[in-house]
């Protein structure tokens, strides 16, 4: 089948999440499925050339996958017509400075997110990138996870009636690194290489927020770097200068109150390492990353409050399991499908970087918002 070949630079290939995720799980991926398909018939064939710092890490990994292009010159790779893709999985101190070379040198560009370090930054970006007319987008995985999938159709679906809140429980406890290694690379507990759990997490939250239930108007927020000193890949001891835990009320259109906590520095008892309870007039739902439960009002016991009795209710068999009624892929490998065909085929992509350039400002806000102890309202962006 003929097909329509796209040059895409992956830089930030050596790290954890632009090899497993977007290498691996995603563009190989869609490499072993054949592409994928195009409007003219055509499947669109992702052109791999991995960039980093290592040379003799992108040598071993171009092995691995049968890959011959890798270098260490982003300057070069940009300047070649071949490429018309830039994908940024650096640290996000890189980011920006990465990110304008490309949008410069006319490539589309899809990155991870944050978009950039601060708002004002991510929003400069953004009017570069619509005043150079390339197609741009920003990681948001977490809309395309089979769990809130699911919680979308049910809002969609009118299941809730009004929707009155939503309970967020994300973390996990990352090892301190002395005498377990650590799970997250060292620079995610360094304010100065642009660590911090607000930053990282909080532009989640403000898609899953916007795009499932409504638009934030305001956020109070609390912060804490919990575990004060950690141990970094070399062994060396190192002083957490970013926030690990953040405890966010976020304010949505329409009187929806929405509470998130972040951490990692917490032991998980729930389901799934993320947890979004959703309460309406008519019904409720807990979603996670794959399972959604469903109570709806007809169907809502009438639990009884009475401490000198233990409890007897099965709480948790109470609820019903929402069906897949389909299949569901790898969230990351969906939205680059969905990046590819807006690139050759101009298919819409929502999920830009004026959507990425609204996720920092939510972050930022909930870091003003913890530093100045009060309520912080959320402008509206003008497109």
């Amino acid at each position: 089948m003929e097909r329509t070949s796209v040059g895409i630079i992956l830089n930030g290939v050596t790290g954890r999440m632009g090899y497993r995720q977007h290498l691996v799980r995603s563009l190989l991926a869609i490499r072993d499925q054949g592409g994928v398909p195009a409007r003219d018939g055509s499947r669109i064939w992702p052109e791999l050339t991995l960039v980093g710092r290592d040379e003799n890490r992108l040598a071993e990994i171009a092995e691995r996958h049968g890959l011959s292009a890798y270098t260490t010159d982003l300057d070069a790779a940009l300047a070649d017509d071949a490429h018309q893709v830039y994908f940024d999985a650096q640290v996000t101190t890189a980011r920006e400075k990465a990110i304008r070379a490309a949008i410069e040198a006319g490539k589309h560009v899809y990155t991870e997110k944050p978009l950039a370090e601060g708002f004002l930054a991510s929003l400069e970006l953004a009017r570069l990138a619509a005043a150079k007319g390339v197609r741009n987008g920003v990681v948001q995985d977490k809309l395309f996870l089979p769990g809130l999938r699911k919680l979308k159709r049910l809002v969609d679906g009118g299941f809730f009636g009004r929707i009155l809140s939503v309970r967020g429980e994300f973390g996990y406890w990352v090892f301190e690194g002395d005498w377990q290694a650590a799970q997250r690379p060292s620079w995610n507990y360094r304010a100065e290489d642009g660590g911090g759990i607000t930053l990282d997490m909080f532009p989640h939250w403000h898609y899953v927020l916007e795009q499932i239930i409504a638009p934030v108007t305001a956020v109070t927020a609390v912060t804490a770097t919990h575990i004060p000193e950690r141990v970094d890949e070399t062994g060396a001891r190192y002083r957490a200068t970013a926030d690990d835990a953040a405890y966010g009320i976020f304010e949505l259109a329409g009187g929806i109150i929405a509470q998130v906590n972040s951490s990692w520095a917490v032991r998980v008892h729930r389901d799934e390492l993320v947890e979004f309870q959703v309460d309406g007039t008519h019904g409720s739902a807990v979603a996670g990353l794959r399972d959604c439960r469903i109570q709806h009002r007809s169907a809502t016991p009438m639990p009884v409050w009475n401490p000198d009795l233990p409890a007897t209710e099965p709480f948790r068999a109470q609820w019903q399991t929402v069906p897949d009624n389909g299949e569901h892929d790898n969230a990351f490998k969906v939205q680059w499908e969905a990046f590819l065909r807006h690139v050759v085929d101009d298919e819409p992509f929502p999920w830009d970087f004026l959507a990425g350039a609204r996720g920092v400002q939510l972050a930022e806000a909930g870091l003003r918002s913890a530093r100045e102890g009060r309520r912080v309202p959320i402008e509206e962006i003008p497109r």
